[in-house]
């Protein structure tokens, strides 16, 4: 378990928890030096995950690309986001899987707009891109947040071997493995969690081999070790979850 992006400074980030997932690469992929000095600033088994940038998944219209420090002209911003079969989304995949590598990132995460719903157009593009990029030994999760189905996204994960992300107190993770749980508040990204709902959490977590919890929320750091020491404590009598564990924690009884 861990964060979605750096709560507090590397250094202590890294002695307390085994997971982050890189919100950076979503805004501007990072250069392939400043992944490098995190890998080797990391523990052996300190784990990335590296969330594709918003060029592949999100069109120009966003507000998120207000913070792209890459300048794009008119016919450029037709052709990035929603998974577009072009040149320029293929590339910026590429970029991203160096990166990956170089982190050596187990997982990437594919986070779409609400504005990305399931009309044939996306349907196709999305069916195009995951059919056609190299992957390599990655896993690729996708966090639909537009009107799609539980059947449709059944269905696209299993044909694209995708694993399904979701925050689970919205809905219910319908394919892949390992489970992979994004937290972003249940009002909001200004939200405490509370004991109960971290109870809560870890019977969603019951029963599943293997599960990843990011926290992205204002209190991320905070709910996370919290979130931590419950399962610790529910989990006392077999074995005890340390500092710095691999992040494939399973979270059942």
């Amino acid at each position: 378990m861990g964060c979605c992006g750096w709560p507090v400074a590397q250094t202590r980030y890294f002695k307390t928890f085994g997971l982050v997932e890189i919100q950076e690469s979503f805004y501007n992929l990072p250069r392939p030096s400043t992944v490098e000095r995190w890998r080797e600033a990391a523990p052996a088994r300190f784990e990335f995950v590296l969330k594709a940038p918003q060029l592949v998944t999100h069109e120009a219209t966003s507000p998120t690309y207000r913070r792209l420090r890459m300048r794009l002209s008119e016919r450029q911003k037709r052709r990035y986001g929603a998974f577009t079969p072009t040149a320029e989304v293929f590339d910026a995949w590429r970029a991203t899987l160096a990166l990956a590598t170089a982190l050596r990132s187990k997982i990437v995460l594919f986070q779409c707009p609400a504005s990305f719903t399931p009309t044939p157009e996306h349907t196709v593009n999305l069916q195009t891109f995951f059919e056609t990029v190299e992957r390599g030994r990655l896993a690729l999760a996708w966090e639909p947040r537009g009107k799609w189905t539980d059947a449709e996204i059944r269905g696209l994960c299993r044909r694209l071997d995708l694993i399904h992300c979701v925050d689970p107190f919205q809905r219910p993770s319908v394919w892949g493995a390992p489970t992979y749980y994004r937290l972003h508040g249940r009002a909001g990204y200004h939200y405490r969690y509370s004991e109960a709902e971290l109870e809560e959490l870890r019977g969603f977590c019951r029963g599943r081999r293997s599960v990843y919890v990011l926290f992205n929320n204002t209190e991320m750091f905070s709910d996370a070790r919290r979130f931590r020491r419950l399962l610790s404590v529910t989990h006392a009598s077999s074995r005890m979850i340390e500092e710095g564990e691999s992040v494939r924690q399973p979270c059942q009884k």
